[in-house]
């Protein structure tokens, strides 16, 4: 597995992938994928990378800031997509990894995720990783016309 910084070309299968995760009602309120542009706009350009088994993209992570506001400028929530055939086979492990480091290289200190309680997985890559859970947002956000809960987790670098 190679994992490597995100490029631009690399969109169309992040995007697949974002879209198999939209899809199972488990990893995001998103219901669309955005386009490359608001979604490159977004996203720390320093913090976004794949993974790649035999050439192929199979999972991406990226960082978005927690705020505009300059005292939160080292605080980012991350998110994490493998897809699904390539799961269970150490790909968020290896993204998550990588994030971290280049998190604590590029002077964040706090990373943190949103994930709803039913994606155990997720979870359990975070806390293997040493994030812990701050709490759950009870009935934050409306997805599919159910309120859902979130879990807040976060990490000190």
């Amino acid at each position: 597995m190679l994992v490597r910084p995100l490029l631009p070309s690399d969109w169309p299968a992040v995007a697949a992938i974002f879209a198999e995760g939209i899809a199972t009602g488990e990893a995001t309120f998103e219901t669309t994928v955005p386009t490359w542009e608001d979604w490159d706009a977004r996203h720390l350009p320093e913090h976004r990378f794949v993974a790649e088994i035999d050439g192929e993209v199979v999972g991406w992570i990226a960082v978005v800031p927690n705020s505009n506001r300059t005292v939160y400028r080292g605080v980012g929530e991350e998110s994490v997509y493998v897809a699904e055939r390539a799961r269970n086979r150490g790909v968020g492990r290896a993204l998550l990894s990588t994030l971290i480091t280049s998190a604590r290289e590029g002077g964040l200190w706090t990373l943190q995720a949103g994930v709803f309680p039913e994606n155990e997985a997720s979870i359990a890559l975070h806390r293997a990783h040493g994030f812990r859970e701050v709490g759950t947002r009870e009935r934050i956000g409306e997805l599919a016309g159910a309120w859902r809960d979130v879990v807040l987790l976060e990490l000190r670098l």
